[in-house]
């Protein structure tokens, strides 16, 4: 019998047992804390930065407060306000020289002009040497019911407001003047004032008729120039009115023909001449039932001298132009 070779049983490998590799957790752990202490520093860093801020604003306030400190008083210096006592005491004593000289020249200045001046006679006057006219009651438009007496009550108290100077009692005391001649004062050191009485406006005077003649629907308009210092107007000045339409206005003028004396003129400043009142005209408008809730243009003007009235520029400059309506 053959036997058969036996063949030797193969050893069993043994497999290696894994065993944990430790490297890799080492290099995880050496990654980890380089990370962490790079924060680490920044976060130091980052803390270190603020308080060195701190620090620097906290010295820059001990800084300022020492720096103003010094600067009103330096007690090593004995400087204050940054100058010593002899450099105060010199700038101050500049200034006041200084300034001193310019007071004096200003008064010296001012006392100079001021010699070549009149206090009763103004420099310059070229501008007005023509007056203007003004009316009274003071309104461009005059219009009133004569119904009524509460529509024309504020008229008839401007006209008696002016005319309180004009009163025969006051105006008794003033001197009478020569008519139709100037009353010339230059070397009288106390200028008299020519009589004009009130009374002598007649029916516009609101002595007979204290409503002016406004409750008869017959107004009265008080026309006065404009006081003009040295004033002389050559020739016999008056006041004249027409209306601007087709037939003529019926008018009446107290004084009589509406004369503006020369008595009156030369007029020698408020200070000279304090007690002084202007000639004035009064014009009634004789307004009839046609002329009634018809509105009146009514232009009046100084002629009869040569005192201007037609300068286009000026509309008041020896003239002047009102419109009154009147209503039952």
């Amino acid at each position: 019998m053959s036997s058969t070779p036996q063949q030797p049983n193969p050893e069993p490998k043994e497999e290696p047992n894994p065993e944990p590799n430790p490297e890799p957790k080492e290099q995880v752990k050496e990654e980890v804390k380089p990370e962490q202490k790079e924060i680490k520093n920044e976060e130091t860093k980052e803390e270190k930065k603020e308080e060195k801020k701190e620090e620097k604003k906290e010295e820059k306030k001990e800084e300022t407060k020492e720096s103003w400190k010094d600067f009103i008083y330096n007690p090593r210096t004995g400087e204050f306000m940054g100058r010593t006592a002899s450099s105060w005491g010199l700038i101050l004593l500049f200034y006041l020289v200084f300034y001193g000289f310019l007071a004096g020249m200003f008064c010296l200045t001012m006392w100079v002009m001021l010699q070549t001046l009149d206090e009763n006679v103004p420099c310059r006057q070229d501008r007005v040497a023509h007056p203007g006219l003004v009316i009274r009651p003071h309104a461009a438009e005059i219009s009133f019911n004569r119904s009524d007496p509460t529509n024309y009550n504020d008229y008839i108290q401007q006209l008696h407001e002016l005319l309180q100077r004009y009163n025969d009692s006051i105006q008794e005391r003033n001197d009478l003047c020569l008519v139709g001649e100037y009353t010339e004062q230059d070397d009288e050191p106390i200028k008299k004032v020519c009589q004009f009485k009130r009374s002598t406006l007649r029916q516009c005077s609101g002595l007979p008729d204290t409503s002016f003649g406004y409750a008869e629907g017959k107004p009265c308009i008080i026309i006065k120039m404009n006081r003009v210092i040295g004033l002389k107007p050559q020739g016999d000045p008056y006041i004249n009115c027409t209306a601007k339409r087709d037939s003529p206005l019926q008018m009446q003028y107290f004084p009589s023909e509406g004369r503006l004396d020369k008595m009156f003129f030369p007029y020698y400043g408020k200070k000279a001449h304090p007690d002084y009142v202007q000639p004035v005209v009064a014009v009634q408008l004789l307004l009839t039932k046609e002329d009634y809730n018809v509105e009146q243009t009514v232009e009046c003007k100084v002629e009869g001298s040569d005192l201007r009235n037609n300068d286009d520029r000026d509309k008041f400059l020896g003239r002047v132009i009102f419109r009154i309506k009147v209503s039952e």
